[in-house]
């Protein structure tokens, strides 16, 4: 496990693209400080927060042994947003944290919301030439799409970094964030793949297309679903309608599914 999280921290890093020098980095679902150590031994300083009092109570005890990194560390659910000053950091990130947003936890938690709060408060904490990579497992495309298009809808360019696309267990999406909104961010290449393969299963795709592309395939299922109800879909439908003792279903007749002619 240390060595993995030592291998997609430093992968993290890479993505970033940060200048040389000293940067103030936060770490987002820091855990027992693992990736903290790995920042700070490539020379930078980074703040760690984490819902998970056990995991920071690790933290804090290997960082007395000195085992674990010097960071200062926050107890804090990043769903609720980020308590911190705006323009604070230079850069973030995220290592296997951000899919834990879209599960509820109880009836008041809301997978997009929680979404929108925490990349609402990420774009305000972070510097203008800061970047943010946050690598996460999502469960579903699905789930690759919402997040994609909540970091969208605040305000960030970028797009999803799919490191060995063809690989069960090397397989990693990497969410990388930035300000250019009105230019075309070059995204930087997946591992595992040709040049040309970046993005969203090597396809290419930005936060921004993302959004686009299901909102256009919403529509286009929507436009074409009426094609396909027959009569005998029709039937059916209305079968299931009573035998659930719905009421004010039509009676069958010979215009029951038949095509009404076109308006003027």
């Amino acid at each position: 496990m240390n060595s993995i999280q030592n291998e997609i921290t430093n992968r993290a890093l890479e993505l970033l693209a940060l200048p040389e020098g000293s940067h103030y980095i936060l770490d987002i679902g820091c855990g027992t400080g693992m990736s903290g150590a790995v920042l700070e031994s490539a020379g930078h300083y980074w703040v760690g927060c984490d819902v998970s009092r056990s995991m920071l109570d690790e933290a804090v005890e290997a960082k007395g042994d000195g085992a674990g990194g010097g960071g200062d560390l926050l107890e804090h659910d990043m769903g609720t947003g980020l308590p911190f000053q705006p323009q604070t950091f230079d850069s973030c990130v995220s290592i296997s944290a951000l899919q834990w947003l879209c599960y509820s936890n109880s009836k008041d938690q809301f997978p997009k919301q929680r979404l929108l709060r925490f990349f609402s408060s990420l774009y305000l904490v972070l510097k203008r030439t800061g970047r943010a990579v946050l690598q996460f497992y999502p469960e579903t495309a699905e789930q690759a799409v919402l997040i994609s298009e909540c970091a969208s809808r605040v305000g960030f360019s970028g797009g999803v970094v799919v490191d060995y696309p063809n690989s069960t267990k090397a397989k990693k999406h990497y969410l990388v964030l930035g300000f250019d909104r009105g230019k075309t961010q070059q995204m930087p290449a997946a591992l595992g793949t040709s040049t040309s393969q970046r993005a969203m299963g090597g396809s290419g795709v930005s936060v921004a297309t993302n959004a686009k592309e299901k909102r256009a395939h919403a529509h286009k299922k929507k436009k074409g679903s009426a094609k396909n109800k027959t009569r005998d879909w029709v039937l059916q439908k209305k079968e299931v309608q009573r035998r659930k003792g719905e009421k004010n279903v039509r009676e069958d007749t010979k215009f029951t599914a038949r095509k009404r002619k076109d308006k003027f």
